[in-house]
């Protein structure tokens, strides 16, 4: 889904769909089959753009989004063969055409066979380098610099190695560095997003380098972006595109301005010693404004006059909210209507409706949302206590919430309205209690069953006698039910032992 709202932003800027499948490593007919079915759809593109995405995914009719032709695999597997034999004499690509087809009754027709071909033969032939043009506001080049900065933890003593992030807008040079703990992509996205801000906008194109944090699979082609990457880009309206591993041509701005940093940022702050990564970053922001603001060489303006000209107003706008870090998952709904979120070991309500059934999950720094067949079924603040319960009351079943609301009126009232005497003596179990009324709830529970399996005379009388007694007990009534109130006519079951020669006690022996 992320490819697909990356391929709708460029369509709502101009892109045409050739432009769009090569920005985006794309087939042109995958490119042209997603931008008809975001116009035939009901939603506006722009609407498209705000769901979440599996909601998208439900509208777009699923499926992840398209990678080359297998047919393409296939061809490049034969690229060596057919540039030896279209060499030899008398042999025509349509004969190579001809042969391929026989092998590959489902490959390429003509006319594209042909194409591949004469692409993949221009693309080794020598060509010359040209400087790249770069436009105001299109690319912000962003990377890690090789050698770390230190602060000292002024509660340990000890000296904290720190990652330094370093971004460059080409088009002016104007160049931005911050230090955090580490390249995770937590830190790393809290430097960027921090970049962001800084710059005031935010650029059609930002290319990472291939670190892990951004890019999941290194490829000249189509590189695996990370999956936070992705959803920070179109949070923010624009798009990655990484440069190509090996190649630091495609950033070298960002690699001369990682020198630049050394030269200007950690020469100069060599000697200094800071005791937190706030004061560190402080002095890093000092050292970089006088070096934007510094007079350029070859030109009569600084990097932040030439910043402010051409690449501040053509910067898109900040959202009106920062991102926060989505992840996705998969889980089941349990028995108990919850879903189990593994990595805060906490349970959230679902509809009862769902148990059983699988769900998609998103969940951010501060939020949890449930997803079934593209409806958003429950959404839940997020909760980092282990073991515990967010529960929505509408989300229980019935039985569950009648188990949930147990209380002592609870069980007076469901007594009462079965047997007056069986509410009296529930009544009293409670208030003459000493124990927390909790443990009373399965003896109010074996009480109703009873009343139900009872006749209801000897019930009644049972309980009768269980309140002349003032035994409110469960097990109690039972033995009463079950000899049928015999002997209760001349039997005090309050009354001392009578008196007989076979008792044995401390009087025998005075």
């Amino acid at each position: 889904m992320n490819k697909i709202k990356q391929l709708l932003r460029f369509h709502l800027q101009g892109a045409s769909n050739r432009k769009i499948a090569i920005l985006l490593e794309m087939d042109k007919a995958t490119v042209n089959r997603y931008v008809l079915l975001a116009k035939a759809d009901s939603m506006q593109i722009e609407e498209l753009l705000c769901l979440d995405d599996p909601v998208l995914e439900h509208r777009m009719t699923g499926g992840n989004p398209a990678y080359p032709d297998k047919r393409f695999e296939e061809f490049t597997k034969k690229l060596s063969y057919l540039e030896s034999e279209i060499t030899r004499e008398h042999v025509t690509l349509k004969l190579l055409w001809e042969e391929y087809r026989v092998e590959n009754p489902a490959g390429y027709s003509l006319t594209q066979f042909r194409y591949h071909f004469n692409q993949h033969s221009k693309a080794q032939k020598a060509t010359t380098v040209l400087k790249d043009t770069y436009i105001g506001g299109e690319k912000l080049y962003i990377d890690f610099a090789g050698k770390l900065m230190s602060y000292i933890d002024n509660e340990t003593g000890e000296i904290i190695k720190v990652q330094v992030f370093v971004a460059c807008l080409p088009a002016t040079d104007y160049g931005y560095a911050l230090a955090v703990a580490s390249q995770k992509s937590e830190d790393f996205m809290y430097a960027l997003i921090c970049c962001l801000k800084h710059l005031g906008g935010v650029p059609k194109i930002i290319v990472p380098d291939n670190l892990k944090a951004a890019v999941i699979k290194t490829d000249r082609y189509e590189p695996g972006i990370n999956q936070i990457m992705e959803d920070m880009a179109n949070h923010y309206g624009c798009v990655v595109v990484p440069a190509r591993p090996a190649k630091p041509r495609d950033k070298c701005l960002c690699e001369d301005h990682v020198k630049l940093v050394y030269q200007r940022v950690y020469a100069e702050l060599r000697n200094e010693v800071f005791y937190s990564l706030e004061e560190l970053n402080r002095a890093i922001a000092i050292k970089m404004q006088a070096h934007n603001r510094k007079r350029m060489q070859q030109h009569p303006y600084s990097r932040e006059e030439h910043f402010l000209a051409i690449e501040k107003p053509a910067l898109s706008p900040l959202p009106s909210t920062d991102f926060e870090i989505r992840n996705n998952t998969s889980l089941k709904v349990a028995v108990n209507g919850c879903i189990y979120l593994g990595r805060d070991k906490h349970y959230y309500s679902v509809p009862h409706s769902y148990i059983g059934q699988d769900v998609k999950v998103i969940y951010t720094r501060t939020l949890v949302k449930v997803y079934n067949q593209g409806e958003c079924i429950a959404t839940h603040t997020r909760d980092y206590k282990q073991g515990q319960y967010t529960l929505v009351r509408e989300h229980l079943a019935s039985h569950s919430l009648a188990y949930r609301d147990r209380s002592p009126d609870y069980y007076i009232t469901r007594g009462k309205n079965a047997l007056a005497e069986l509410g009296e003596v529930i009544s009293f179990m409670f208030t003459t209690a000493t124990v927390p009324p909790e443990t009373f709830y399965r003896g109010c529970e074996g009480l109703l069953h009873l009343q139900k399996t009872t006749d209801p005379n000897l019930f009644r009388r049972a309980c009768e006698t269980a309140l002349l007694h003032n035994q409110y007990r469960y097990g109690f009534i039972l033995k009463l039910v079950e000899s049928k109130c015999k002997g209760l006519e001349v039997t005090d079951v309050e009354s001392a032992p009578p008196e007989h020669s076979n008792i044995r006690g401390k009087e025998q022996f005075k």
